[in-house]
């Protein structure tokens, strides 16, 4: 076995039922396109804030974006053989957060679960920012609609992982691969050039106002990092693969590491050749794909493509948190919902959740990129120097073979994420990371009382203790609210009937000559069942409804309410029906003790 790979497992072929097995669930190769487009598309701006950094020491410390570049891959290197072993470990997803609550214990796996929260949320803010932002720089008639953009995008990737993520993987499938083809063709055609075919964008100077120093080195170099988020997204959502899932999961690693090295390598080796600067009104790609296919169709066809899959990295977010809010929803540190899935393996509630967080997060910043830029890649190194340390700490308990190589290689990954965690912290800080440095500890206390919580109601429905004595059963009565002689009422009485042998009919009226009126008309009909009748002169239903039942309730007698539900044909006319019962209903459990229980009686009017 290699570095913590997964055992092969033979899978008998059986015909399964809409929603059960493999099909709804992802290969290796759709891995890629619902879960790695966020690692995918940071070539497009992580070697320009190396960039970017360097160009603060002078044009000549330019010379340094290649073999910082190529330290960042090989980091990328070390997290790939990482979270291979990571899905070998905890093939049921979870990343950071898993590894950490297993060798790290309950704080650190908090401090994993709410960066990572953080982390995926601003993934699509920056991501469909971006993305709207790059539109608007090739159609400028669009720039005063960024946020309309931004959110409209939203909702349609949301509505696509609703679907299911197998769909959001067949729908992402060729803008990946147009992507992959269009970076690759600028890297192949700008290294057979011996120079730029054009030169787009306005000249900067480029003044050095700081020193080439280490502290300058590291700092690019946790800019550059920047490239490195959401290569844990495929540890995270192992569970969303086919059989076998951590063996597909680890490919997918693989092909994702082989594709972003070779991307980041070939753009740093195109930006040491022709000499790339940052340079007004375009990004560094954009002038790679100047240089290598001049300013035609070529240019602003792979921009457009650019701005697409940027938009479209917010899925990676969408593939992975939801897997991972139902692992906290399984150990009690969210609401136990976000665990439940639909026919389709989909989280729904943590697919809605994301959508909402991320569009209050670009309604406040009115999807501004660099208001959202100072806030992101901090998540997501504490997640990796978390799972990091955490694997180091596995390998010296369980010492497999070659434990001693897998720890090394462990340990210089959590060293070279921490400093680049601290060196982002402390660079940003002021220009908005303190947010990020309030959310995290405030989602973690949100997670350690939910998960309180949870266990203080565990103790007080415990059984273990001695047991209680056996309650003497009584006679029940069934009580159904009536306001009318109709087949509604008649329904509703046959299944009180059904439920218990002692049945009340109650029924409420503003005056007494209409409650004469009723007992009549009830009386000629003799359904058989005794009528109450209660006047209620302020002509309120509920509170007369109410006393009623805690009267009848009064000596520990078991009660139950059956109200009927009018269920039109068509669901828009619902808001046609009297929406007392609800009410009462509503308010029984909000004051009673008493049982609940609707029955609908549906409509065949069209």
């Amino acid at each position: 076995m290699g570095y913590g790979t997964a055992s092969k497992k033979l899978v008998p072929r059986v015909p399964q039922r809409h929603g059960e097995g493999d099909k709804d669930h992802l290969t290796s190769f759709g891995g890629l396109a619902a879960l790695s487009l966020d690692a995918l598309s940071s070539v497009a701006y992580g070697p320009e804030a190396i960039l970017l950094v360097l160009a603060t020491a002078g044009a000549s410390a330019l010379r340094l974006t290649l073999p910082i570049t190529v330290a960042i891959t090989v980091l990328l290197a070390v997290l790939v053989i990482s979270y291979c072993q990571v899905i070998a470990v905890h093939p049921d997803g979870g990343g950071a957060y898993a590894v950490g609550k297993k060798d790290l214990g309950a704080t650190v796996s908090l401090l994993a679960a709410a960066s990572l929260v953080v982390d995926y949320v601003l993934t699509v803010a920056v991501s469909l920012a971006a993305g709207a932002a790059s539109l608007a720089s090739v159609f400028p008639s669009l720039a005063h609609h960024i946020l309309g953009l931004t959110l409209l995008g939203l909702v349609l990737i949301a509505a696509v992982n609703l679907y299911g993520v197998a769909e959001s993987a067949r729908v992402f499938m060729l803008p990946m691969l147009l992507f992959l083809g269009a970076v690759f063709a600028v890297i192949g055609a700008g290294l057979f050039r011996t120079q730029p075919v054009a030169v787009v964008g306005t000249a900067v100077p480029v003044h050095a106002v700081e020193a080439v120093s280490v502290l300058l080195v590291l700092k690019a170099f946790a800019a550059g990092c920047s490239a490195l988020t959401g290569i844990e997204a495929i540890a995270n959502g192992v569970p969303t693969f086919r059989e076998p899932r951590a063996e597909r999961a680890q490919r997918t690693e693989l092909m994702l590491g082989a594709l972003l090295a070779a991307m980041l390598l070939g753009l740093a080796v195109l930006i040491h050749k022709q000499h790339v600067a940052p340079r007004g009104g375009v990004t560094v790609l954009a002038q790679l794909t100047a240089g290598s296919f001049g300013t035609g169709w070529a240019y602003y066809a792979t921009n457009i493509i650019v701005t697409l899959i940027l938009a479209l990295a917010a899925n990676t977010s969408f593939g992975g948190l939801p897997v991972l809010m139902s692992l906290l929803s399984r150990d009690d540190r969210l609401p136990h919902l976000f665990g439940l899935r639909a026919e389709r393996p989909v989280y729904r509630y943590g697919v809605v959740a994301l959508a909402l967080l991320a569009g209050l997060l670009l309604t406040a910043v009115h999807a501004a990129t660099d208001r959202l830029i100072p806030l992101y890649a901090i998540g997501v190194f504490i997640g990796f120097t978390i799972s990091q340390t955490g694997l180091v700490r596995h390998w010296f308990g369980e010492r497999p073979p070659r434990w001693r190589l897998r720890a090394a290689i462990n340990g210089t990954g959590a060293v070279l994420t921490g400093l680049a965690a601290v060196v982002f912290i402390a660079t940003k800080f002021a220009a908005g990371a303190w947010v990020v440095v309030l959310t995290v500890p405030a989602l973690m206390l949100l997670f350690a009382r939910i998960q309180a919580y949870y266990t203080a109601v565990g103790r007080e429905l415990d059984l273990s203790g001695p047991p209680t004595p056996t309650p003497q059963p009584t006679r029940g009565l069934v009580i159904v609210p009536v306001g009318s002689v109709s087949k509604l009422t008649e329904h509703a009485l046959l299944a009180a009937r059904s439920l218990a042998d002692d049945v009340v009919a109650v029924s409420v009226w503003p005056d007494p000559e209409r409650c004469s009126e009723f007992r009549t008309a009830w009386d000629r009909w003799d359904p058989g069942v005794r009528l109450e009748t209660l006047v209620s002169p302020h002509r309120s239903l509920v509170h007369p409804m109410v006393g009623y039942v805690r009267q009848a309730a009064e000596g520990g007698r078991q009660i139950a309410v059956l109200i009927v539900e009018v269920q039109p044909h068509r669901w828009r006319y619902r808001i046609l029906q009297n929406q007392r019962g609800l009410l009462l209903a509503a308010v029984l459990r909000a004051s009673t003790d008493v049982v609940i229980c609707t029955i609908p009686y549906r409509l065949m009017t069209r």
